[in-house]
């Protein structure tokens, strides 16, 4: 399960993520995130992870072309949520490794 809340302040857009990025749950990040993106407002972003417990590959992909796209900031409290989020921000290498 997943739970997904979207909050804005002046200078920034939130969105606070809950339980397991994974499976269906993806997909429906997915969906949010792109009315998050295509918003008129230019704002910055920043994605909540302090309260992920596991986000499989899928999900690992989605973050990663989320930094990709905004250069979003994550918020993180423990070694497992920085990993997931320094994963997203490295730079991706297409020399026939196989990804995420």
């Amino acid at each position: 399960m997943l739970r997904i809340t979207v909050s804005e302040s002046k200078g920034a857009k939130t969105v606070k993520l809950e339980g397991k990025i994974a499976g269906p749950w993806v997909e429906e990040f997915g969906r949010t995130w792109q009315a998050l993106a295509t918003s008129p407002s230019a704002k910055e972003v920043r994605v909540d992870l302090r309260d992920v417990a596991f986000i499989d590959a899928k999900g690992r992909k989605l973050l990663r072309e989320i930094y990709q796209e905004s250069k979003a900031s994550f918020l993180t409290d423990s070694p497992l949520t920085r990993y997931f989020a320094e994963e997203a921000m490295r730079p991706s290498s297409n020399n026939g490794t196989k990804g995420v």
